[in-house]
């Protein structure tokens, strides 16, 4: 006999295991035996077999469906065992029960010493029984050989569940942090992003109102830039969202270009020929200068603005230095998610103040093994 098997704590059992754990109660049959066999059996004698019946059929299911009443179940199993046994030696499976239930809600150790117990209970009362021999022997000694049995099989049976219970709390766990980071992920991309965008198009749109009396080639020129920017925008944060947007070094840096000198701020690029980055460091270096340079047109009042890269050994080091006002604020988020960013590659950013604005990212120019 075995038994269906739950973990330690929580409601009852669900409908399956309900059905099942009533064919268990087929073993009380057991108690059948004595008076069949016995011919100087009597009505009492049957009556007390129908009364164990009940009783430990009661026991036990109260056990199985409430788990919280298990402990109260086993020692009533055992204990009730103990007396009917003198009345009818198949109340013995009673201890089978007790086993079976005790190796359900106890540790492995715990539940072994339970079941140790419970055989040690079953050899004291096979002394002490009225029965005669052989009889009393095949009374107590298949019982008391199921009492290992059962109860070691319902151990390993709950351990499996348990542990099968905390994997999938853990998955829940892994699942429900991956989705918070890629949501961190999400928000980030999306303000390096439009943050950057949307300046760039703000400092188009102040150069049309300036020029669309004076100039209205060169502010037809710039419209068409901004319905371009546009447009790249909703490309990127639809690419963006679904977690596919690869961001490409020299064409950030285009861009930069482009961002700073619509702000009247004279870009100067100094690079290394021949750098090797991988993806990752390549995209965090692309965010960086996004962010730099969006800091750079709309907060610094620059006239210069210097975007360095270069590769030092194994490391290379991205030097973005305005001519500016500086300023002495925290980071804001966007500089928060580029250093976070930064540093799950195994690199550094760091910010210097006045005079102007001096940022610079050091990072492994391979992406360091996770």
């Amino acid at each position: 006999m075995t038994t269906p098997t739950s973990p330690p704590e929580g409601p009852a059992c669900d409908t399956g295991r309900d059905f099942s754990a009533l064919w268990y109660l087929a073993y009380f049959g057991m108690l059948a035996f004595q008076p069949a066999f016995d011919p100087t059996a009597t009505v009492v004698d049957w009556t007390l077999a129908g009364v164990f019946v009940v009783v430990g059929g009661f026991l036990y299911l109260l056990g199985e469906f409430r788990p919280r009443r298990r402990l109260a179940a086993t020692v009533a199993l055992a204990v009730v065992g103990a007396v009917a046994v003198f009345f009818n030696t198949g109340a013995a499976v009673y201890f089978v029960y007790a086993a079976a239930l005790a190796g359900t809600f106890q540790p492995r150790a715990r539940a072994q010493r339970w079941i140790l117990g419970l055989a040690g209970a079953l050899v004291v009362l096979a002394l002490f029984s009225p029965v005669p021999l052989p009889y009393r022997i095949l009374s107590f000694a298949f019982p008391l050989l199921f009492v290992w049995i059962v109860g070691s099989q319902v151990i390993v049976d709950a351990e499996r569940e348990r542990e099968s219970t905390r994997l999938r709390i853990d998955n829940a766990r892994i699942e429900r942090l991956a989705t918070l980071g890629e949501r961190e992920r999400i928000a980030r991309d999306l303000h390096d992003l439009l943050g950057h965008t949307l300046t760039g198009i703000l400092v188009r749109a102040q150069l049309i109102r300036r020029l669309a009396a004076s100039d209205p080639e060169r502010a037809a020129g710039e419209v068409a830039d901004i319905e371009e920017l546009a447009r790249g925008a909703l490309g990127e944060v639809r690419s963006t969202v679904s977690g596919w947007r690869h961001h490409a070094l020299d064409a950030e840096i285009d861009a930069a270009r482009a961002a700073l000198a619509a702000a009247d701020v004279d870009p100067i690029v100094e690079r290394d020929d021949g750098l090797s980055l991988s993806p990752a460091v390549e995209a965090a270096l692309a965010l960086a200068v996004r962010e730099a340079v969006t800091n750079v047109v709309r907060h610094a009042a620059a006239g210069r603005c210097t975007i360095g890269i270069v590769a030092s050994g194994d490391q290379v080091m991205l030097t973005v230095a305005d001519d500016g006002v500086g300023t002495t604020a925290p980071d804001g988020s966007g500089l928060a998610g580029m250093r976070e960013r930064i540093a799950a590659l195994g690199g550094e950013v760091e910010r210097r103040m006045q005079p102007g604005t001096t940022l610079k990212v050091t990072v492994p120019a391979q992406e360091v093994a996770g």
